[in-house]
């Protein structure tokens, strides 16, 4: 029961994190109701209800009829299996400090909500918002000294931990400077710095590795695509710096262990 109810408070955030991303950087609010972005008729609650709604309105728009994008309910399912993940990564930690789980449940929630965000508007954009990669590498930083992947403790950070970001930030930021920003984008240094702070040297270097693979299948896939219907498409590396992080949080993974 309780794994259903941080899945739909997931599914709820993801709900929110469409809203953010639709307006951010458009001069308007995050409050306020949606509306149709075709016919600007204003949405009805039961046509707000997170992955539902999209179901029972065959993902049209019930006044209009135009076809909504499936980026809201796939970011609102991804927000529900990560918020669910969490839960069960620190699941021990609920019963055993209820206190101590709160606040690293709410940390990882807004970080990850944060990825979220970067990774859906680098898609939609091909641009990382400085001002999200700066925000998600201070709370990186900060975060050091109070969370790790097992959960809540106050530490000092050893000199491995602090160079994490560097340690990818670095090689990420001469791939953009020897190829002119043909290979990847200086935007995605910046947030690979504050992801090395996040994750620690083994895992998010694990999770580059991750993050290069599914680069590469999904390449191949547009690459061949393109070869059938004449099609060209830039790839955004942040949806899949993302997905690695993801992975390699939840599962613990240690490709490199040291």
């Amino acid at each position: 029961m309780l794994t259903i109810i941080f899945f739909i408070l997931g599914l709820i955030i993801g709900s929110f994190l469409n809203v953010v991303i639709l307006r951010y950087n458009t001069g308007k609010s995050f409050r306020g109701r949606s509306g149709c972005m075709t016919c600007r008729n204003l949405l009805s609650w039961y046509e707000l209800i997170p992955l539902i709604s999209f179901v029972a309105l065959g993902g049209k728009c019930k006044n209009c009829k135009t076809k909504i994008s499936f980026q809201y309910p796939l970011v609102e399912l991804s927000m529900g299996l990560i918020f669910m993940g969490l839960f069960l990564k620190f699941q021990d930690l609920f019963y055993f400090d209820t206190l101590a789980f709160s606040f690293t449940y709410g940390y990882y929630a807004v970080m990850f909500s944060l990825l979220m965000i970067i990774a859906v508007y680098d898609l939609k954009h091909k641009i990382i918002p400085d001002l999200l990669s700066f925000i998600f590498g201070a709370l990186a930083f900060v975060g050091m000294f109070f969370f790790s992947s097992n959960g809540y403790y106050t530490h000092i950070p050893n000199l491995s931990d602090f160079l994490s970001g560097l340690a990818v930030a670095v090689p990420f930021s001469l791939f953009w400077f020897l190829s002119k920003g043909a290979w990847m984008g200086l935007g995605d240094a910046k947030l690979s710095l504050g992801l090395g702070w996040f994750l620690g040297l083994s895992m998010m270097l694990s999770g580059v590795v991750v993050a290069f693979w599914s680069g590469a299948i999904i390449g191949l896939v547009l690459i061949s695509f393109s070869k059938m219907h004449g099609m060209k498409s830039e790839i955004p590396f942040a949806p899949f710096l993302v997905f690695g992080t993801v992975i390699a949080f939840l599962f613990e993974l240690h490709l490199f262990p040291f």
